[in-house]
């Protein structure tokens, strides 16, 4: 071998201080905050990336995380994943080259999360948690199982007159005082997933005590996952509740799982897309809301359903702002789901529960997951319901004059039978053929 091939490629003094150098963090700065935005120069970013921004002049405060949301000339708009207090005037923003990830698995069961996956329990997570990305995209259209099979939920009216399939999306919408906190705990302790993932958006501090306290209870908290974002939290944080609940969900879902997954709200989920939307310069299209929000909606909802390998079968929640159906959240979430659950404020006030308007609620898979018989004796029920409504104010003032109506009557002697079906104290337990058999007495 000669010497100039024994000769190493790098001189060793060199390459010493080649090892020691330091990479180059490209980082931008903070040049305007306003509202709940923040405008950041010198950054070469793009949309959904996440970045940590920490003040030079304070180096022991923790990081604020943030998400860019917008691009404008050279400068990135991002919304913080926090509140913007402390943050100062030329701020270094640095980008988090790894996306961001959420626990999953079997070790989530009967805890309580943040929209960030951390415990809001006090009690740490099992060190063996696998994590996977919060945002991903929807199956494959052709890879999805038809929806074919009911999937029992434990309430006689919705099993007997709105029968769910399993992997079905629908919403629940309800006004004030409707009774959906009620529904959905009956859904979670009582329903037959393997699974239940809750994620409560918005709620009131008070209100999510609550509902894991007197709604859940032990027995529904057991086999549930819970993320929660309060309302007094950043409008992004809100948004990232959402998609870690449906993130948990997925994965239980590629386990082969069936998954319930129940979400509270989505009014305020598009409120808190709203928010982002015009404090980014979108403009207000429908009540308010801008094009951002109606775009999203569906990319979420589309998360859950089939797939090859399990199921996620989804309620979400809609605060129905009026009762004329102008609600443009409202109006779209009902176009988009597999159906929709009325709860009635009239209903649930009189003390009847769950509060389901069945003659206003629609599943669009009934007849799909239901034998011939069933659609029959559903058909017949809803006829007497629908008749007894419209002779109510006869029977009110005592105008109704037996006999001259043979449907009429009939729907009058089956009120006591009607009662049975469609009410069902919250800790009462029910199956598919207790519904079935009080369907049949009625048909």
């Amino acid at each position: 071998m000669s010497q100039s091939a024994a000769r190493p490629l790098l001189d060793p003094a060199l390459l010493d201080t080649l090892q020691a150098l330091q990479p180059v963090v490209a980082r931008g700065r903070v040049v305007q905050a306003f509202g709940t935005t923040l405008r950041v120069s010198g950054l070469r970013a793009h949309i959904g990336q996440q970045c940590l921004i920490r003040d030079p002049a304070r180096p022991q405060a923790a990081p604020l995380r943030a998400e860019v949301v917008g691009l404008r000339e050279h400068e990135a708009i991002l919304v913080p994943l926090g509140h913007l207090q402390g943050v100062s005037m030329g701020a270094e923003v640095e980008i988090i080259e790894r996306g961001a990830l959420v626990p999953v698995g079997r070790g989530l069961l009967g805890r309580v999360l943040d929209a960030f996956g951390e415990p809001l329990d006090g009690r740490p997570l099992p060190a063996s948690t696998a994590l996977r990305p919060f945002q991903s995209e929807p199956p494959n259209p052709l890879t999805r199982r038809p929806v074919d099979q009911p999937f029992i939920t434990g309430v006689r009216a919705i099993d007997g007159l709105l029968t769910v399939g399993e992997g079905q999306r629908l919403g629940v919408f309800a006004m004030a005082g409707g009774g959906k906190s009620t529904l959905l705990g009956m859904l979670a302790r009582q329903a037959q997933s393997d699974v239940n993932v809750i994620a409560l958006v918005g709620e009131r501090g008070r209100e999510v005590r609550e509902f894991l306290e007197d709604s859940l209870g032990p027995e529904g908290m057991a086999r549930s996952v819970v993320v929660v974002s309060t309302s007094d939290r950043p409008a992004m944080e809100r948004l990232r509740a959402a998609q870690t609940a449906t993130a948990i969900a997925e994965s239980f879902r590629a386990q082969g799982q069936r998954v319930l997954l129940m979400m509270d709200s989505v009014t305020r989920y598009a409120r808190a897309l709203r928010e982002i939307g015009l404090s980014v310069g979108e403009p207000a299209v429908r009540r308010g809301f801008p094009p951002s929000v109606f775009a999203e909606l569906p990319r979420l909802f589309e998360r859950a359903g089939n797939d090859a390998h399990g199921s996620i079968t989804a309620f979400y929640t809609v605060l129905a702002e009026d009762e004329d159906g102008s609600d443009p959240v409202a109006e779209e979430t009902r176009s988009i789901l597999d159906g929709h659950i009325v709860l009635s404020r009239q209903l649930g006030q009189a003390g009847h529960y769950p509060a389901i308007d069945v003659l206003a609620s629609a599943s669009r898979v009934f007849n799909r997951v239901t034998s011939r018989e069933h659609q029959d004796a559903a058909l017949r029920v809803r006829a007497l319901m629908a008749k007894h409504e419209e002779i109510r104010f006869l029977l009110q003032v005592g105008e109704y004059s037996p006999g001259s109506d043979p449907l009429a009557d009939d729907a009058i002697a089956a009120q006591p039978a009607l009662q049975a079906l469609l009410r069902q104290r919250p800790d009462e337990p029910s199956d598919m053929d207790q519904a079935l058999a009080l369907l049949q007495d009625l048909g």
